[in-house]
C-alpha cells in the first residue's frame, strides 16, 4: 500500500491551525463564560473545600478612612458620622398611621431608594408600603421607611431637597443623611438602617431592607414571620433571602461590581443575601449593628459588605426560595399564594398589587386537589430546562 507522507503531513497542519484558530476563538469568545462559570466553580471550591475564610481577623480594624470621603465616624467603621438631614426618630413609638398606636414592632422595613425615584415611593405607599393596608393583628405593628442619601448633582441638590422635604412633610417616611446617594456609598445607606434602628426602634422583632423597585408581598411575609415568632427558635438568629454562596469578586475593571485586590484580597466572598430584600431578626440587627462598629466599610457593595459584617457577627444566612434576588416574580395566582419578593417593578407594581389583592381577598384553604393543581401549575413555570431570572424550580414544590 502506497502511503503519501506530504499529504498526511499537510493535514496534520491545517488540523493544526484549525485547532488553534478554535481555541484562540474560545479564549476570547468566552472569556465572559470563564468569568461566570469558571471562577464561580473555583471560588465555591476554595470557599467550602480548601479552606473557610477568616474574614473577621481580614477585615476588622478600629478605624479607618471611607474611600474617596470622609472619616466614617469616632466609634469605629460602622457609624458613618453623616449628620441627618431628614429624620423620624420617633417613627416606632406609639403613635403613627395604621399601627393603632399600640404594641411592638412586628417589621421594621427599609425601602433604599434614591432622591429623584419619587414615583417609584409614591407607588410603594400607594400599594404594598402603605401601612393602613398591613393585615396586621392586635399588639402587632408595621413601619416602613425610605432610606436615601444626598441627590449626588450639586447643581440640583438645592432644587431636590426641596422637593424631598415637601414630600416629607405629606408623608413623613423619609430618613436622609448628608452623602452623595451613589452607587459607591451604598454601604453607607446599609450602614444608616442598622444604626437608625438600633439608636430609634431597637425593640423591633425583624428588620427587612429592600429596594424601591422590588415588591414585598406583606400578607405573606407576615404569615412566615408569625410562624417563626411561634417557632422553637421564636424568630431569633434569623436572617433570610436569596443566598449567594462562595461567589468570586469580580475582577474585570469594565464592570460595574469590579473590585480590586487590593481592595478585597480573598479569592471569594463571605455567604450573603441579594441586596434587593433580605430580612433580619431584632437580636441579629443588633449583632450586624455591632459589627459595622469594627469592620471597614470600604467594600461599597452593600450586600457583600452586609455578608462580611455577618461573617464576623457569626451569623449564617437562610436561602428561602420565594425571596427572588434579582429575579421576577411570574405572573399566575399560584405563585402569587407563595411569593415573598419580586424584583424589577420599576412600572408595574400598581398591576401586581391589583393582581396579589384580588387573590389575597379570594384566598382560602385549597384543599388537596388545589394543592396538586398548583405544585403542577408552579413546575410547569418554573422548572423549565432553560435559564429563567425568577424563582427556582425549588420553589415549586414549597
Amino acid at each position: 500500500m502506497y502511503i503519501n507522507f506530504r499529504r498526511i503531513s499537510k493535514c496534520r497542519c491545517v488540523h493544526l491551525l484549525v485547532a488553534s484558530l478554535v481555541l484562540y476563538v474560545m479564549l476570547v469568545g468566552l472569556e465572559p463564560l470563564d468569568h461566570h462559570a469558571v471562577s464561580h466553580v473555583r471560588s465555591f471550591g476554595y470557599r467550602y473545600l480548601v479552606n473557610k475564610f477568616d474574614f473577621n481577623a481580614t477585615f476588622r480594624i478600629a478605624a479607618y478612612r471611607r474611600h474617596g470621603g470622609p472619616e466614617t465616624g469616632h466609634d469605629g467603621g460602622g457609624t458613618t458620622g453623616f449628620p441627618y438631614l431628614i429624620n423620624h426618630p420617633d417613627k416606632c413609638d406609639g403613635g403613627g398611621g395604621g399601627g393603632g398606636g399600640w404594641g411592638r414592632v412586628l417589621l421594621l422595613l427599609f425601602v433604599k431608594s434614591s432622591p429623584e425615584n419619587s414615583a417609584q415611593r409614591r407607588a410603594i405607599r400607594d400599594t404594598w408600603g402603605n401601612e393602613t393596608f398591613v393585615p396586621g393583628r392586635r399588639g402587632e405593628r408595621v413601619r416602613v421607611l425610605f432610606v436615601l442619601g444626598a441627590h449626588p448633582d450639586p447643581g440640583q441638590r438645592l432644587r431636590v431637597q426641596e422637593d424631598l422635604l415637601r414630600e416629607d412633610r405629606a408623608h413623613g417616611d423619609l430618613i436622609q443623611q448628608d452623602f452623595a446617594d451613589t452607587f459607591h456609598n451604598l454601604t453607607a445607606k446599609l450602614v444608616l438602617q442598622f444604626q437608625w434602628a438600633r439608636h430609634h426602634c431597637p425593640d423591633a422583632r425583624f428588620l427587612m431592607s429592600a429596594d424601591d423597585d422590588v415588591f414585598v408581598h406583606v400578607p405573606n411575609l407576615l404569615r412566615y414571620l408569625r410562624g417563626l415568632l411561634d417557632s422553637p427558635s421564636g424568630g431569633r438568629d434569623l436572617w433570610v433571602g436569596h443566598v449567594h454562596r462562595g461567589a468570586p469578586p469580580n475582577r474585570r475593571k469594565s464592570s460595574k461590581y469590579y473590585v480590586s485586590r487590593e481592595l478585597y484580597p480573598l479569592p471569594c466572598y463571605p455567604d450573603y443575601t441579594a441586596g434587593a430584600g433580605y430580612v433580619v431578626s431584632g437580636d441579629v440587627a443588633a449583632k450586624i449593628y455591632g459589627a459595622t462598629l469594627v469592620l471597614r466599610s470600604s467594600m461599597y457593595i452593600d450586600d457583600v459588605f452586609m455578608g462580611m459584617c455577618a461573617s464576623v457577627a457569626g451569623v449564617s444566612p437562610l436561602d428561602h426560595a420565594y425571596f427572588s434576588g434579582e429575579g421576577k416574580a411570574q405572573r399566575h395566582p399560584c405563585i402569587f399564594d407563595q411569593m415573598i419578593t419580586s424584583h424589577g417593578h420599576e412600572t408595574d407594581m400598581y398591576a401586581l398589587w391589583r393582581a396579589t389583592a384580588e387573590r389575597e381577598l379570594a384566598r382560602s384553604a385549597p384543599g388537596p386537589l388545589g394543592d396538586t393543581y398548583c405544585v403542577a401549575v408552579r413546575a410547569a413555570l418554573l422548572c423549565r430546562p432553560h435559564y429563567r431570572d425568577t424563582y427556582s424550580c425549588m420553589a415549586a414544590f414549597m
